[in-house]
C-alpha cells in the first residue's frame, strides 16, 4: 500500500471492519483501497496524499452519480446502499467549503487572471481550481465562476 497517511488510515479502516466482522464496511473500503492500489500500479509511484484524496474524490463522484441514476426507477435498496458507501467514502475526504468561502476563492482567482467577462472562464478555472483543490466539486466552482463573471459586466 501507498506510504499516504490517507491511504494508511483506509488500511486501519479495513482492518476494523474486519475486526468487527462489519461486512458492509468492509466491502466498500476494500473497493476504495483496490482504486488507491490501482493507481498505483498504473503510475509505478507511491502515492501522497492528495493524490489518494483525488482517487477518493473520483470514487465518491461515482457514487453520487449512481445514487442520481436511481432516483425514480424505484430502486430504493441501490440507493440506499450507495448512500451509504457515500457515508463511508466521507469519512476520509475533507468537508466541503462553504458559498461564502468558495466565492471568496473564486474572486481571487478572478482578480488574478484579470478575467473581465464570462468567455474569460477558462483563464479562471486555470487559476481556482488549484485554489479549491478538493475543497468542492468542480461542477460548484464552475458555476459559482459562471454565476460571477455574469454579474461583472
Amino acid at each position: 500500500m501507498a506510504t499516504s497517511e490517507l491511504a494508511a488510515r483506509v488500511q486501519a479502516a479495513v482492518i476494523a471492519a474486519m475486526k468487527a466482522k462489519d461486512k458492509d464496511r468492509l466491502g466498500i473500503l476494500r473497493q476504495m483501497q483496490a482504486a488507491i492500489k490501482q493507481v498505483e500500479i498504473d503510475t509505478r509511484k507511491e502515492l501522497a496524499d492528495a493524490d489518494v484524496q483525488k482517487i477518493l474524490a473520483s470514487y465518491a463522484k461515482k457514487v453520487k452519480d449512481t445514487i442520481a441514476s436511481t432516483e425514480g426507477t424505484g430502486r430504493d435498496d441501490l440507493k440506499v446502499a450507495a448512500e451509504a458507501e457515500l457515508a463511508v467514502v466521507g469519512e476520509f475526504l475533507p468537508a466541503e467549503i462553504g458559498d461564502a468561502e468558495l466565492e471568496a476563492l473564486v474572486r481571487q482567482a478572478i482578480a488574478e487572471s484579470g478575467a473581465q467577462a464570462p468567455a474569460d472562464m477558462g483563464k479562471v478555472m486555470k487559476v481556482a481550481v488549484p485554489l479549491v483543490a478538493g475543497k468542492a466539486d468542480g461542477s460548484r466552482v464552475s458555476a459559482m465562476v459562471k454565476r460571477l463573471l455574469a454579474g461583472a459586466k
